[in-house]
């Protein structure tokens, strides 16, 4: 389920802990949250395996296409052992896509919430805290991959206070306690430091305390941004998530940073080379597309199918500004007309989707069948274009499959949250977690290109 060898796998070869393991870190973890656990912590990590390593060069993905490439003056000696898939890439692609998905499922989670007036026993409510759960242990076991069971055992028990702490002030912004508000902050708070002090010494220092403390302050306040949102009926809800999701890509920086320099043997590589740069935009921007998209369909669905409704309309703009970020990326590496054609393309299969939608929740079975015959067009096109510009390194019959199961996997969850059915919460989750591999062949393509 958790799909990590795939997508989001955090290590090379995620083994299990034994005695006779590396040591990664020196002391027990002892926390300062308020409901802090006692449970000790080991100090042995799995003894790593050396992780493939390819000879692509490190690719520039901000800078425009006529820019010289920062990666390219700050590399070190041997660029040649930089790669998409090394280590160290896919460690920082692995913790992108898993803090950014803990936002967007929170998100979720909240506002199904506040839809269903604080009612945690809401069976809506029950299906989307499951998913966001479901993040939460897929979390404890990348740091389990690199600390051992019993830390991932630690973090799980600290993340899902945390988690429980934003519900306390989601509940008390709904209902105006602003008592439990406040408390809800101290215990974010505390939480805060106790993070801090664990990622600390689980890396042996490697990960600064108060540089992640910081980080975390970021997270609670632009998290907390949304949830006012969310309760208000404020249509800056969507865009204020969206920079909620945005704050992790520097967490996952700092955290994959950290993790390596403790530990570089099991991630070899640069999480800050151009190949890793690459990848990492890439795993972001296309999860976020998915669950954007999701957000704003369920949105359209709330409304009745009412497009004009200002809640479509906003959740649309933030999905549009994501369209934007993708398009951005790829007119940096193939040029601004590519990068229209991109945005113009991409566009027009979201608005395939949106048919989808509005067929399944009017009954309407010739809408939904062309919405499908066009979305197969769209997979067709989107092949060509990917291997025009990447020169042939991307195939197109290796590219369609993946653009089919994007496909199949957000319509499985349309049909869910139009029929009112919970599942559409983890099939959301599914859609999103599909991308991490996708942006890793777009990646290797674009960087093989680009070399």
């Amino acid at each position: 389920m958790l799909a990590l060898a795939a997508t989001i796998s955090i290590t090379a070869a995620a083994c299990g802990s034994d005695d006779n393991d590396t040591a990664v870190i020196t002391d027990p973890i002892t926390t300062e949250a308020p409901a802090p656990t006692d449970a000790p912590v080991v100090t042995d990590a799995p003894v790593a395996t050396d992780a493939p390593v390819a000879t692509e060069a490190p690719v520039e993905t901000d800078a425009p296409a006529e820019t010289e490439a920062p990666a390219e003056t700050e590399a070190p000696a041997e660029p040649a052992a930089f790669a998409t898939d090394d280590g160290a890439s896919t460690l920082r692609a692995g913790l992108t896509s898993l803090l950014q998905e803990h936002v967007y499922l929170a998100g979720v989670a909240f506002e199904t919430a506040v839809d269903a007036g604080g009612n945690l026993e809401d069976p809506a409510v029950g299906a989307a805290v499951a998913a966001l759960d479901e993040n939460s242990v897929a979390l404890s076991e990348a740091v389990g991959s690199v600390a051992g069971d019993e830390n991932a055992a630690a973090f799980l028990e600290l993340w899902r206070q945390h988690i429980g702490f934003f519900v306390d002030y989601t509940l008390g912004e709904a209902t105006g306690n602003e008592e439990m508000k406040a408390q809800a902050l101290t215990d974010l708070e505390g939480y805060q430091l106790a993070a801090g002090d664990f990622f600390s010494t689980i890396t042996g220092g490697a990960i600064d305390a108060d540089t992640l403390v910081g980080g975390l302050e970021m997270h609670v306040s632009t998290l907390t941004l949304a949830i006012d949102s969310f309760v208000a009926g404020d249509t800056d809800a969507f865009d204020n998530l969206k920079a909620a999701a945005e704050h992790m890509q520097g967490a996952a920086l700092l955290l994959s940073s950290g993790i390596v320099t403790a530990v570089p043997e099991m991630f070899p590589g640069d999480v800050e080379s151009g190949p890793s740069e690459v990848r990492t935009t890439l795993t972001y921007l296309l999860q976020e597309h998915v669950y954007l998209a999701g957000i704003a369909i369920e949105q359209a669905i709330e409304a009745g199918g009412d497009l004009e409704q200002p809640a479509v309309q906003a959740a649309v703009a933030t999905l549009d500004a994501n369209t934007v970020e993708l398009a951005d990326v790829v007119g940096s590496v193939a040029g601004e007309e590519n990068g229209e054609a991109f945005r113009e393309l991409w566009r027009q299969h979201i608005g395939f989707f949106v048919d989808y939608t509005l067929g399944e929740a009017t009954g309407n079975e010739e809408m939904k069948a062309q919405a499908l015959t066009d979305l197969e067009g769209y997979q067709q096109a989107a092949g060509a274009f990917f291997e025009e510009i990447s020169g042939g390194e991307i195939v197109p019959a290796e590219l369609i499959p993946g653009l089919e199961m994007h496909v199949s996997t957000l319509t499985a969850a349309i049909d869910s949250f139009v029929a009112g059915d919970t599942a559409a919460f983890t099939q959301l989750r599914a859609a999103g977690q599909h991308m991490p591999g996708a942006a890793l062949y777009l990646a290797t393509g674009i960087v093989a290109a680009t070399s």
